[in-house]
């Protein structure tokens, strides 16, 4: 795609937003940030034009956003949902709310409401990966170390179930190890399934993280994201292996995840879905 002059950037948690304006900076084009208070690292904002603000300031940001002629927007960085208290929502984000109703309660519908509600502004929103290609996932064996053919029956059988339960908006992630889950992703996050599953273990060392995209998730502002973090993680708890969806999912820092994984002999794989599952999406 052609890269646009000015872009605007709704930055969460983690380290995305950073290389996101690494990389404007890097092609002269004009930025605006828009960062959340207990969740963006204030420390990417010093120097530049951007506001801080709360999570449910939603008419104030698309007002600045319009008045400084930002058109193009990315959303990209984690974020936590707020208690409400800490959210206070003003009239724009209560009535958004309110029209979506129970659909809040998943995060694909609630993110498919927010794209929705931002292109009925006349924003057009872009994926992080559209403008930075070299972040997605790669297909194939990454670094040195290789599955079994054991480990690649694991990684076959995970997929199908990461997949399954990301159609109903559970999680993208699970653990498996010698044919059995050991867990699923929930509420807390890809980090916590790592610990807690490697107590579920059969042995002391061994399991696969098996990462997916769901299939209604909406690419443009919310894919699997895995780096250098998880890597440790994984090594430091004694896993096997790391199998990530390709071309469907960011890999932050890749050649520093890589070195991580040879160092732990851990490998590292991206999958692509197989083609029926691809077309279902």
């Amino acid at each position: 795609m052609a890269l646009p002059s000015k872009l605007g950037i709704v930055a969460g948690g983690g380290t995305l937003p950073e290389k996101l304006l690494e990389f404007c900076d890097s092609r002269n084009i004009e930025t605006f940030t828009i960062g959340f208070e207990n969740q963006t690292d204030p420390r990417i904002l010093e120097g530049r034009a951007h506001m801080m603000t709360r999570i449910g300031a939603a008419g104030s940001i698309i007002k600045i956003l319009k008045d400084k002629s930002y058109q193009d927007l990315v959303l990209i960085g984690s974020i936590r949902r707020p208690h409400l208290s800490e959210m206070r929502p003003d009239l724009y984000t209560a009535a958004f709310f309110a029209k979506l109703g129970l659909r809040a309660l998943g995060d694909d519908n609630l993110l498919k409401a927010v794209h929705g509600a931002l292109a009925q502004e006349g924003f057009t929103l872009h994926g992080i990966h559209e403008l930075m290609q070299d972040l997605l996932m790669p297909e194939g064996i990454l670094g040195r170390a290789k599955p079994s053919k054991a480990h690649q029956a694991d990684i076959d059988a995970g997929f199908g179930i990461a997949k399954a339960i990301g159609a109903l908006d559970i999680g993208q992630s699970i653990v498996i190890q010698d044919g059995i889950v050991l867990g699923v992703e929930g509420v807390e996050g890809t980090d916590e399934l790592i610990r807690r599953c490697a107590e579920y273990r059969r042995t002391r060392d061994g399991g696969i993280l098996v990462k997916t995209c769901k299939p209604e998730q909406d690419r443009k502002i919310d894919m699997p994201t895995i780096g250098p973090q998880t890597i440790a993680l994984c090594a430091s708890l004694g896993y096997s292996g790391v199998a990530v969806e390709a071309a469907s999912a960011l890999m932050v820092d890749m050649q520093q995840s890589i070195q991580m994984a040879d160092e732990s002999k851990l490998f590292l794989i991206g999958v692509r879905a197989p083609a029926r599952q691809a077309a279902d999406e």
